[in-house]
């Protein structure tokens, strides 16, 4: 059975419209927002409050803010323009979606200049350049945090990993039609899966 390969899929239309909603529905207290979204040379879908490095096409996602103060109440909005309270409730969700954002494209952008630094071949410098700017800009500056961070890097870094691709594809092998591996060798593989083999960040 051919092995399938460790490369990430591209982030479907589908995903990202879901990450745009999900955005949108959690905006805050913030006069207006906005989340940037772009591909990069891997064909990886980036969603992050910052804008990429320069050089990088990008398309422009606007948040605008949906609270409006007691003071304000009175202030005319274009017809068809619905303007809601938004709920402490609901600025925090907004925050946690931009922090999980910031983490995602941290982790992402500290394993991809580990698997450079120690892929034996010669790396593009503006890529590289593009990568770092990216951690530089979302990677915690908190100690802990950013400690944290590293871990779910070198954890994504495993699950990408041979050994991880190997025992997926062991374990797809098993399921086929027609092949009877017993309970306990399923659970075995599965649970190695679990343990060594989960991507911390999608």
């Amino acid at each position: 059975m051919p092995k399938r390969p460790a490369t990430d899929a591209p982030m479907t239309a589908a995903r990202a419209a879901a990450m745009a909603v999900l955005l949108s529905f959690a905006t805050g207290a913030l006069a207006s927002s906005a989340v940037y979204k772009w591909v990069d040379a891997s064909g990886i879908t980036h969603l992050s409050s910052d804008k990429p490095p320069a050089g990088i096409k990008y398309e422009r996602v606007v948040l605008a803010s949906t609270q409006r103060s007691s003071t304000s109440r009175a202030t005319s909005h274009p017809a068809g323009v619905r303007v809601a309270t938004v709920s402490p409730a609901q600025t925090a969700r907004r925050a946690e979606t931009i922090d999980a954002l910031r983490t995602r494209e941290c982790v992402v952008a500290l394993e991809s200049i580990d698997r450079l630094a120690r892929g034996g071949q010669a790396v593009d410098p503006a890529e590289f350049s593009r990568l770092q700017q990216t951690a530089d800009q979302n990677c915690s500056k908190d100690p802990a945090v950013r400690r944290e961070q590293e871990d779910m890097a070198a954890r994504l870094r495993v699950s990408k990993g041979d050994a991880c691709v190997d025992a997926r594809n062991k374990l797809a092998d098993m399921l086929e039609p027609g092949r009877r591996p017993t309970r306990e060798q399923l659970k075995t593989q599965q649970e190695f899966i679990e343990s060594h083999c989960t991507a911390p960040v999608r």
